[in-house]
């Protein structure tokens, strides 16, 4: 899903730079009152993160697929710690690994860094009182599909490649990506609530 460079237009980049720039920033601002002796957790989870990212899964026809974990670091830290995580993350795979261009990177933070926060930990508060094992899967699911169309509505404006196609494959694809995406959220963030229970609850 990491857009490389030469597929975004200059509108998109400088729009998406924008508003990934925008909303680290204020991100960075709403984190002011974060619990110090929960700092730490920042670089953890920006650390298992990364590693979890260098894991793929099989999927279909050679395709294959990584843990994102922008909805997860959200239900356990909160939205706004989960965009700074997944914003350091991404910027050391771009720069240091290649993965996602760096005219991209905006982008490629809104898509799989903001938007899994933001909309993750949205669905996940509105349905956890439900079910909170299928609220985790769905919002966690939703993140990386949504994620995959938004990438494939930014490259059809760029009109770099057919729009259908591109939103064909990458909804397709990424729609099967998001159960195992699922799957290891809500695995990964049982596991942590044992282990650490005062961070069990949603954050403020």
């Amino acid at each position: 899903m990491h857009i490389p460079d030469g597929l975004l237009s200059m509108p998109v980049i400088v729009i998406t730079y924008i508003i990934m720039v925008a909303t680290v920033a204020y991100s960075a601002k709403k984190l002011k009152d974060f619990p110090e002796n929960k700092i730490p957790l920042l670089g953890l989870f920006a650390a298992g993160i990364f590693a979890a990212q260098m894991v793929n899964f099989p999927i279909i026809g050679g395709v294959s697929g990584h843990l994102l974990g922008a909805t997860l670091v959200a239900i356990l830290l909160g939205p706004y710690a989960a965009v700074l995580v997944m914003t350091a993350v991404l910027i050391i795979q771009t720069l240091l690994f290649g993965d996602g261009g760096i005219t991209a990177l905006g982008a490629n933070i809104l898509n799989m860094g903001i938007l899994g926060a933001f909309l993750g930990y949205t669905v996940y508060t509105k349905l956890r009182n439900i079910n909170e094992i299928a609220a985790i899967g769905i919002a966690s699911w939703l993140s990386v599909f949504l994620a995959a169309v938004l990438a494939a509505i930014e490259i059809g404006i760029s009109k770099s490649l057919p729009f259908g196609k591109v939103l064909t494959l990458m909804a397709g694809y990424h729609a099967v990506i998001g159960i195992g995406e699922a799957i290891l959220t809500i695995i990964i963030v049982q596991a942590v609530r044992a282990k650490l229970p005062e961070i069990g609850g949603v954050p403020a």
